[in-house]
């Protein structure tokens, strides 16, 4: 490694790996420099454990004079007491030389003010460096400050000619194996999963990670008219309806206005600290979404073998294509564009 961005890239690998971990805080990796080699490195590894920073400088060899380092980190050093206590500050009573950092944090209790810290205290500071490929890796955080809602990725499976569903909503599996595997490694990353009233009815699904086990999701269901049979499983579960308040075991009933506008159903999530949301609904949920204008992401598993015949047609995507995957006899279609 050489210069700047590898160094930062070796930042983004390390953040990665906290990824169904540290949810409501953005994923954050840290590298310290020493004449030009990687002497120290750490990430963030779980909600309310240290962050990237600390844990780097943890391991840093005593005898490194800290004036001569430089710290890469993807996300600007936090300057409140949260958790733990501010990372900008503890860079400064460190003594550490400079500081790279990717993005500025968006988080209201940061935004800048980590720089002005270091900057205050002498320590030189570049910004900006793989801005893009930061921001992308914490595009959940991202939104959910800039946007005040959960990031909204939209989910279905389709059939090689075109369907969700048969017209009777039966129960078919469209997608393969090795998708529904990677359907629930999708699960882990997202922090709820979301269903309507008539695939709870219809499917009960557990919406968990049992193929690929990792965290599970809050699990949220629209029910407006409370029809939907209670879901398996003891996954925590939003239900939201137009006439029920309060919590019965594992359920959590939130009752909202009539008219049951999804930016309600945002605003909660938002307030529960949901950072993301998975959306697997049949085609009138996801096109209320859609309607909405509430889509960052869709993703489409598309079976190249499995015919239903007749049925229900999955929504239109209108989306700019990111990524296409052959997995198993399916094809997965990453679609990006919204509002995030």
């Amino acid at each position: 490694m050489s210069d700047h961005h590898d160094f930062m890239r070796r930042c983004l690998v390390l953040a990665a790996r906290g990824q169904t971990q540290v949810s409501p805080n953005p994923m954050v990796g840290a590298v310290v420099v020493y004449q030009g080699k990687i002497v120290a490195e750490g990430w963030h590894k779980a909600f309310g454990a240290p962050h990237a920073e600390p844990d780097a400088l943890s391991v840093l060899p005593t005898e490194i004079p800290r004036k001569d380092c430089t710290l890469y980190v993807n996300l600007e050093p936090c300057a409140h007491f949260g958790k733990t206590p501010p990372c900008a500050q503890l860079l400064v009573d460190q003594g550490i030389g400079k500081v790279v950092v990717g993005s500025s944090d968006p988080n209201p209790l940061v935004n800048g003010k980590g720089i002005e810290l270091l900057t205050a205290a002498g320590i030189q500071v570049e910004t900006g460096v793989l801005e893009e490929e930061c921001d992308e890796l914490n595009r959940r955080f991202m939104a959910f400050h800039k946007w005040k809602r959960p990031y909204v990725i939209l989910k279905w499976a389709v059939s090689a000619d075109g369907f969700m569903a048969p017209e009777s909503l039966e129960r078919v599996q469209i997608s393969s194996p090795e998708a529904r595997i990677r359907l629930h490694q999708w699960r882990a990353q997202e922090d709820a999963v979301l269903v309507g009233a008539t695939t709870a009815s219809k499917d009960i699904p557990l919406l968990d990670t049992r193929l690929a086990p990792d965290k599970n999701p809050v699990r949220v269901v629209l029910d407006p008219k409370l029809r939907a049979p209670k879901l398996n499983g003891d996954a925590p579960t939003l239900v939201f309806n137009c006439s029920k308040e309060g919590v019965q075991e594992n359920y959590t009933y939130i009752k909202l206005p009539m008219g049951f506008q999804l930016s309600a159903v945002m605003q909660s999530l938002f307030e529960r600290k949901l950072l993301s949301l998975l959306v697997e609904g049949g085609p009138t949920t996801l096109q209320h979404f859609m309607d909405a204008g509430l889509v960052d992401e869709i993703r489409i598993i598309r079976s190249k073998t499995m015919k239903i015949g007749n049925g229900l047609k999955a929504p239109v995507c209108d989306l700019k294509l990111q990524s296409k995957e052959e997995l198993g006899t399916d094809t997965i279609e990453i679609y990006r564009g919204g509002t995030a």
